[in-house]
């Protein structure tokens, strides 16, 4: 197994070989999550045309300058314009037109009177107030000139850049895939939700949080299940696997080099176990396997220790495969409400409640139980990252959080 690692040098390990995933051209909807791998620039002006910001009437703004209730001006009206078709008439002097809201504004006009302010006429309108010069408008180009770069490469692709892909005439656009994920479970005893456990059994759960993790993160990722305890049913089930796996993650086999996840994944490529100094979960799994080299990471069977691996270890492998610009959780300063004990030697990642009280961070323990239950990590919004040189954090000391979900208290 080697020496002790540091936390810092493990995840340098498993992050050096790893590269974003080439990219691919996808349909818009097919590339929500994704990272852009191309910039895109505007083919043209958006809006195209200037149009009528709402349903009013196109006229010459020297016509209806000197409207007013007591002194209205009255014109006449040329003909109607539908959002949607292009304007077949021309506002002369002393002429208006009727427009819909969307509509493109007929050439010789230059504002538009909404329609609140004039009478509504059909053939002829008497205009009440006086608009100001250009107004009524949404002009050429002001939301996107022809040209410009509208999302640069390495933007992550979510709602509101799809409509904008989509407003200057994008069906396709070259992405860097989403990394497929694969979530394996293994061990003896377990079972799955929905079924009551025996006794000496236990509601399997790794495969939920990690896998709804993987997403989060980024990936595709797919749950397999559980797969007991048996060299050729794990062979197997990985092996299966390799198929659609750009990144494989296996629970329940940490518990030495003799258990049948390492002996596996020494068989399929270069991985094996790493003891490292952290708490929990201070026996991590990592390697390649495979013959396209797949990634793969052993993580604790205990839900509290795998979950603290996948964050520190494994999500930032997902988000470099992703080609994302940031590979790890924000993390800020607080001031610890509670005493905090920690192991020495070892980096611990302690679940919090992370909150703000006099316009400062504040955190505490999520509980104070033991903290491989998952009943704290239900409640925690951060982990408090205890240094490996430091036993102890006094209340009201400063201490490094990972934030986990934007959520306060």
């Amino acid at each position: 197994m080697g020496p002790m690692k540091s936390v810092d040098e493990h995840l340098a390990d498993v992050l050096a070989g790893v590269h974003p995933l080439q990219p691919l051209e996808m349909q818009l909807l097919d590339a929500e999550g994704c990272v852009l791998a191309e910039e895109v620039m505007a083919p043209w002006d958006v809006p195209r045309h200037t149009v009528a910001q709402s349903d009013g009437y196109a006229v010459r703004s020297v016509d209806v300058d000197s409207a007013a209730e007591e002194s209205p001006v009255q014109l006449p009206v040329v003909g109607d314009v539908e959002a949607g078709a292009a304007p077949t008439i021309t506002v002369q002097p002393g002429m208006s037109a009727r427009l819909a809201e969307g509509a493109v504004l007929p050439e010789g006009a230059d504002t538009v009177v909404p329609t609140s302010w004039t009478d509504g006429g059909v053939s002829g309108v008497t205009v009440r107030r006086a608009p100001l010069p250009g107004s009524g408008l949404r002009r050429a180009g002001s939301d996107v000139r022809r040209g410009q770069v509208v999302l640069d490469s390495g933007t992550r692709l979510r709602p509101a850049q799809l409509g904008i892909l989509a407003a200057i005439g994008r069906p396709r656009v070259l992405v860097r895939p989403r990394p497929r994920v694969v979530v394996i479970s293994t061990g003896e005893g377990l079972v799955e939700p929905g079924k009551e456990p025996s006794a000496g059994e236990i509601t399997e759960a790794n495969t939920y949080a990690l896998t709804a993790a993987a997403k989060q993160a980024g990936g595709l990722a797919f749950r397999v299940g559980i797969v007991p305890h048996d060299t050729r049913r794990v062979l197997d089930t990985i092996e299966d696997q390799l198929i659609r796996a750009d990144l494989v993650v296996v629970c329940g086999g940490n518990t030495g080099e003799r258990d049948v996840v390492p002996q596996v994944l020494r068989r399929l490529g270069a991985a094996g176990l790493a003891e490292v100094a952290m708490e929990p979960g201070h026996l991590q799994g990592y390697g390649t396997i495979g013959p396209e080299s797949t990634p793969v990471f052993s993580l604790p069977a205990d839900p509290v220790a795998a979950y603290v691996g996948f964050e520190v270890f494994v999500r930032p492998v997902i988000r470099r495969m992703l080609g994302a610009g940031s590979l790890h959780r924000p993390v800020l300063g607080a001031i610890a409400q509670r005493t905090i004990h920690s192991y020495p030697g070892r980096r611990e990642f302690v679940r919090g409640v992370l909150d703000v009280a006099d316009g400062h961070y504040v955190v505490r323990p999520a509980d104070e139980g033991e903290p491989h239950l998952l009943g704290g990590l239900a409640q925690a919004n951060c982990f408090i990252v205890v240094p490996e040189d430091t036993d102890q954090v006094a209340s009201g000391d400063p201490v490094a959080v990972m934030v986990l979900e934007r959520r306060l208290g």
